[in-house]
């Protein structure tokens, strides 16, 4: 990991006191689209972020523009969601760096590959299940003893709508995405009364990212919303003041 957290994060134009001060965030995903969305606005709510994604040079990137926004580093890890031993020591690590963890955005998720159901391989079905499935519980697993004991904890799940409306040759995507959503909804309620933590899914509907070009590679996407709607409504749904739990949260249409 490299950076910290930086002291005095107050809203520099109203200098108000900003709703994620001195909490720490992590965020998967983070080098585009709206994991990068994601990392920037809980960056200016004034949260520390963590940001992970296979790609160092897409996570400088995110770095950058969050510097350039509101003066802070953030802490590059560089993490590939199909080690699942590189997961299982997150939450140690950050235990260890940081102390504490506020927030958990996961946003980073494998398209597979569109097929009939009757033409998938091992090895596509293997992979997104790892990424998309897998790695939710394993990140689960890891922070969920960070995030319990914070004061206000937050976990925010993004997730697809083919996991609730399946649609032909999606099957890969919807059968993964329904996996981690029967999971953290499951997690949701095994949380003991008067807890405050709070864990959600969120749909953000069709988007104008790299994932929905890779799968539409003809569709005019410029009718889309682009990724900083989605990163706004999760980074709401991660302040203190929040009270949404277990719930199944999609984007206004």
């Amino acid at each position: 990991m490299t950076a910290g957290p930086d002291a005095g994060t107050h809203d520099t134009e109203t200098g108000e006191r900003e709703p994620l001060e001195g909490r720490v965030a992590l965020v998967t995903g983070a080098s585009r689209g709206i994991g990068r969305a994601c990392a920037m606005a809980l960056a200016a709510a004034g949260a520390h972020c963590i940001l992970t994604a296979r790609s160092q040079g897409g996570l400088e990137e995110t770095d950058d523009l969050i510097r350039r926004r509101t003066g802070r580093a953030s802490t590059l890890l560089p993490l590939d969601l199909r080690d699942g031993a590189a997961i299982d020591a997150l939450g140690p690590s950050i235990a260890d760096r940081f102390g504490r963890l506020d927030v958990m955005v996961h946003c980073a998720a494998m398209l597979g590959v569109l097929t009939p159901v009757t033409h998938m391989r091992d090895t596509d079905w293997t992979a997104t299940l790892a990424v998309n499935a897998t790695a939710a519980w394993r990140l689960i697993r890891t922070i969920a003893p960070l995030l319990e004991h914070a004061p206000a904890g937050r976990a925010v799940f993004l997730t697809d709508g083919h996991a609730v409306r399946p649609a032909s040759f999606w099957g890969m995507m919807a059968a993964s995405k329904a996996a981690m959503e029967a999971m953290v909804l499951t997690w949701a309620e095994e949380i003991p009364p008067g807890s405050g933590l709070r864990i959600n899914l969120y749909d953000p509907g069709p988007v104008a990212t790299r994932l929905r070009v890779q799968a539409m590679p003809a569709a005019d996407l410029s009718s889309l919303p682009g990724p900083d709607a989605a990163g706004a409504a999760v980074a709401a749904l991660c302040l203190p003041a929040e009270t949404r739990h277990g719930q199944r949260i999609a984007a206004a249409t």
